[in-house]
């Protein structure tokens, strides 16, 4: 009996240790493979045109232990015939019988056949439609669109064949691919060790099966800041960038229905490295392209391998004009995108002196080189213009390129767009395209390590971009490729298909995709892990997370944050558990290992704080919180070791060597360094120390008198003092409440280090008004701590007469989605993005492309009921997503008034500096403010209208008094009536 044995374990804060591996059973593994059997196979696809058993004019592709023969034309491209070789084999991986592969010129007898060909390549194909046996009007013409459909008798000596026909080559490679992912091989079974789903029979039902044209014409991937994880792995493994390497990205982006690739770049050359990586992408059908800053195919280590003199075109025009002649002549006719332009030697800004006449005339030359190499007019070469940095702003100055160029927009390597043609700008023939990045190396932090890119919000800026236009060119940064596999999923399948996942769907996107990797069984709760993970950690990347990002004292913050971290990882180890061992590597990779990784670092941070904190009080427990600290570390670099030596035996060593803790400037460390605690020395006699909710001192010594956050029915039920032990003897403790309905969970006891007490209210007995009720701690030598507790039980306020949202401890505090009613007006409304937020989902104007406008009646807003404690003046903070000024105006804007006050235009980009886009980007948000005067207490109406579309309303707090307490996420979201929202 073959087990599998695994004793690493990992300690998660407050809970028991987890097992990351435990013996399983194999033979209860083979039980669990053999009951996902069952089940159809599935791509990330609405449709399955796959089934386990026979039915009325299906297509047996292989059933009874044969496989249907395999039929390519010998006149077919090279690509094809390749990717037919795939398919093949994915056939034998699903059902352990392998078809023959036919290539030859005609196509054999057979009663079942597997007709694969593109239209004007392949003669058989041409016949069939010649002789109306397969209709391609809805093929014919397109780019890369295939057709996979059941024929009877589609000629003689064949009684039922599976055509797969593609309108271009790569359409033929796409359709064979669809093919692949129906019957269960997923696009990560390489990368990703996700395995394959073996099934006997497999038929193919009738009708015509195609995903139609691709709406962005170059979907691709970027290969970046590769150093040290998929440098080291790929040297280890193949030996360097070399075809050995790139046969695997190839595959991949094939797979996923892409078809275009920057290479690995850092001290790479594609071209260089090895002669075979241009000459295998071309016969696989991947067009290649440079990135942003190196024109002409050639890389940027090519300059400091065969380059001379400066990198400055106005003193060196002669030598760079030679080197990227030799890019282009060495380019010939392999299908490419030729980055024009130029940046400063080692992605740098060009010198200050650089102007827009010479970068013009850099581009003019160089399409003449272009033009004398390829023999062609330039126009007929595909080109791309960067707009990346401060290339965007030489081009709203005025700098322009020839209509033929594609003008590829960018990010702000923090996912933000900068810039879109605005509707109704003249059609470009070049189009426009958008390099978006996952990863980055730069200010004001490399963010590298980890998925930190939720699906809402990729939806979000791609949406934006594909309305406004923008659909020739797609990249995206992907870094190391791992451990980014699944928001490059969708971005590739969003970029065939912007139509097919509309905000609403993205649930079910993710639930697809979980099932393509490991079955429906648990795709709904693998699914729920993958979309949590990626929103907690997009909101503060890893690498900017330090002990005092989350708020130790106000709302629990920084322990609610790390409670939620902990509940996915223990969910995720429960799943990998019931994994059988084939799904293991798999899930480890995917899911159980950025999961646990992610927990571990903020419970590390968690604990640093609370060290620091505990530190400056003299707890008993701050030693055993550094003691803590030092095990979460050990902890994450173990689980980075497992990855690298032990997952899938080793394969991939390396693809976790990527630093993440202990960030001091913008660029990563040498290596991860512990943080710093602190440890102290305790004095041998118990002395009492207490803390409370909400403060940072502590009693006896704070000179302030210790007051609780105010306790009411509409707000948080209970509050926290800690009761802790400044000394090494433990002492017994008593606590008095002033009153019998002020409730203390724990009355007395014995204290080692420290203890949590809760403070409520029973309601039911509670007077009503607002009052002060002392609650007396005694410790040892009967030393006494005296904590207020302020209730407020307001006698004009009742449960059932709620309306909305409640004020509590000076603010309220509302997540957008919870608006009590929504007007459209003008043909636009706001639209919910399900679970776009740091916190909750967020709402955003809706379409993307209205026309700007005034509040009034062609404005759509939204209402929210909200009942003050207090008059006089409010301060509302709007919490919006960091959407960037993408049309260059004055800067996006909403507006806002409460009741029927004249409403106030409030600019999210007012403050555009440097300082505040680090802050906004750090932050994931910008938080705008406006002043508002109320009147009187009680109800009122906050409203927000829609002035410019792209403002995305994450959250809303309304602040009185002395306002809401500081904390990165804001306060929790108040108490309201919960009633069904209004649409006018």
């Amino acid at each position: 009996m073959k087990r599998v044995i695994f004793n690493y374990t990992l300690q998660l804060p407050g809970k028991a240790h987890i097992s990351l591996m435990s013996r399983l059973d194999y033979t209860l593994c083979l039980l669990f493979i053999l009951a996902l059997v069952a089940q159809p196979a599935l791509a990330v696809n609405d449709s399955s045109y796959i089934a386990a058993s026979n039915g009325k004019g299906y297509f047996a592709l292989s059933a009874g232990g044969r496989s249907a023969p395999l039929f390519v034309s010998s006149e077919e491209e090279a690509g094809v015939i390749r990717a037919a070789k795939d398919l093949q084999a994915d056939v034998n991986r699903v059902t352990n019988v392998q078809p023959n592969l036919i290539i030859a010129k005609k196509a054999p007898k057979a009663k079942q056949l597997v007709l694969i060909g593109t239209l004007g390549k392949s003669p058989v194909i041409d016949k069939l439609v010649k002789n109306k046996k397969l209709d391609v009007t809805g093929i014919a013409g397109k780019w890369e669109t295939y057709l996979v459909q059941v024929v009877d008798k589609p000629m003689r000596g064949v009684d039922q064949a599976l055509v797969i026909v593609g309108s271009d080559k790569r359409g033929t490679i796409f359709g064979m691919y669809d093919v692949s992912a129906q019957i269960g091989v997923s696009p990560w079974y390489y990368w990703a060790d996700v395995p394959v789903k073996q099934q006997q029979n497999l038929y193919v039902m009738p009708g015509r099966h195609t995903d139609g044209e691709p709406a962005v014409r170059y979907r691709g991937i970027f290969i970046n800041d590769e150093a040290p994880a998929l440098a080291g792995w790929v040297t280890e493994k193949f030996g360097g960038f070399n075809a050995k390497f790139y046969v695997h990205v190839f595959e991949l982006i094939l797979r996923l229905k892409g078809n275009y690739l920057w290479p690995a770049m850092w001290g790479r050359a594609f071209y260089d490295d090895d002669p075979k990586n241009p000459e295998l992408a071309d016969m696989y059908g991947v067009v290649i392209g440079t990135s942003h800053h190196e024109p002409l195919m050639r890389a940027h280590d090519e300059w400091r391998r065969y380059g001379s003199g400066p990198w400055n075109y106005q003193t060196n025009q002669d030598t760079l004009q030679k080197f990227w002649r030799e890019g282009i002549r060495r380019m010939g006719d392999n299908e490419s995108l030729v980055t024009i332009g130029m940046r400063g030697d080692g992605d740098e800004p060009m010198s200050e002196k650089s102007n827009i006449a010479l970068l013009e005339k850099i581009v003019k030359d160089q399409r003449e080189i272009i033009a004398e190499e390829t023999g062609k007019p330039a126009a007929e070469t595909p080109q791309v213009w960067a707009l990346y940095k401060e290339v965007q702003d030489y081009y709203d100055k005025g700098m322009r390129v020839p209509e033929d160029v594609t003008l590829l927009l960018a990010d702000d390597n923090w996912g933000n767009i900068r810039k879109l043609p605005k509707i109704g700008d003249k059609k470009r023939l070049g189009g426009y395209g958008i390099y978006y990045h996952f990863d980055y190396v730069g200010g004001p932090r490399n963010y590298k390590w980890i998925n930190t890119n939720p699906l809402p919000r990729i939806w979000e800026q791609l949406h934006l971009a594909y309305e406004y236009g923008v659909d020739r060119i797609w990249i995206v940064n992907v870094g190391d490729i791992k451990p980014m596999e699944f928001p490059t999923s969708f971005f590739l399948d969003y970029a065939w298909s912007p139509e097919k996942w509309p905000a609403e769907r993205l649930d079910e996107y993710t639930r697809l995709w979980a099932a393509q990797q490991f079955g429906e069984k648990y795709a709904q709760e693998i699914a729920h892990l993958l979309a949590a993970y990626g929103k907690y950690n997009a909101r503060r990347k890893p690498e900017l997370l330090s002990p005092e990002t989350y708020s130790l004292t106000n709302y629990r913050e920084a322990e609610r944050v790390v409670a939620e971290y902990n509940e996915l990882a223990e969910k995720a180890e429960q799943l990998y558990q019931k994994m059988p061992a084939a799904y293991k590597d798999a899930f480890y990779q995917l899911v159980l290992y950025p999961v646990e990784a992610s927990a571990n670092l903020n419970a590390l941070y968690l604990a640093v704080a609370q060290n620091h904190l505990y530190a400056k009080q003299g707890r008993a427990a701050t030693n055993q919180m550094a003691e803590k600290a030092r095990d979460l570390f050990a902890t994450d670099q173990k689980l980075s070791k497992y990855y690298n030596e032990e997952l899938s035996d080793g394969k991939w060593s390396h693809m976790m060597d990527q630093t993440h803790i202990s960030y001091t400037y913008w660029q990563q460390p040498d290596k991860d360094v512990m943080p710093e605690v602190k440890e102290i020395k305790l004095p041998a006699a118990a002395a009492m120390g207490v803390a409370i909710e909400g403060a940072e001192g502590w009693w006896p010594a704070s000179k302030e008198a210790a007051v609780l956050p105010a306790l009411t029915p509409f707000g948080q039920q209970a509050f926290y003092i800690d009761v802790f032990n400044r000394g090494q003897a433990p002492f017994r403790y008593e606590v008095q409440s002033g009153a019998p309905w002020l409730k203390v969970d724990k009355t007395e006891g014995r204290i080692e280090d420290q203890q949590r007490l809760l403070v409520s209210v029973n309601w039911k007995q509670a007077p009503t008004g607002k009052q002060r009720v002392p609650i007396t701690i005694t410790g040892p030598d009967g030393k006494r701590v005296v904590v207020q507790a302020v209730v407020n039980n307001p006698a004009s306020l009742q449960a059932e007469n709620v309306k909305g949202f409640v004020e509590s401890n000076g603010y309220v505090a509302m997540n957008a989605e919870n608006y009590s009613r929504s007007v459209e007006a003008g043909g636009a409304k706001w639209k919910l993005i399900p679970d776009l937020g740091r916190t909750a989902s967020a709402m955003m104007p809706f379409p993307v492309t209205a026309a700007s406008r005034m509040p009034g009646e062609n404005s759509p807003h939204l209402e929210y009921d909200m009942f003050l404690l207090d008059s006089g003046q409010v301060n509302v903070n709007v919490y919006v997503s960091p959407t960037l000024n993408y049309h260059n105006t004055a800067g996006l804007r909403y507006a806002i008034a409460i009741d029927d006050a004249e409403p106030q235009i409030v600019n999210i980009h007012k403050d555009n500096t440097t300082q505040s886009w680090d802050e906004w980007v750090a932050n994931n948000i910008i938080i705008t403010q406006s002043k508002h005067q109320v009147a009187k207490p009680g109800e009122h109406v906050l409203k927000i209208w829609m002035v410019d579309p792209g403002v995305v309303l994450q959250k809303i707090v309304v602040e009185t008094g002395e306002g809401a307490k500081p904390s990165y996420l804001g306060p929790p979201e108040s108490f309201r009536k919960t009633t069904a929202s209004a649409v006018k």
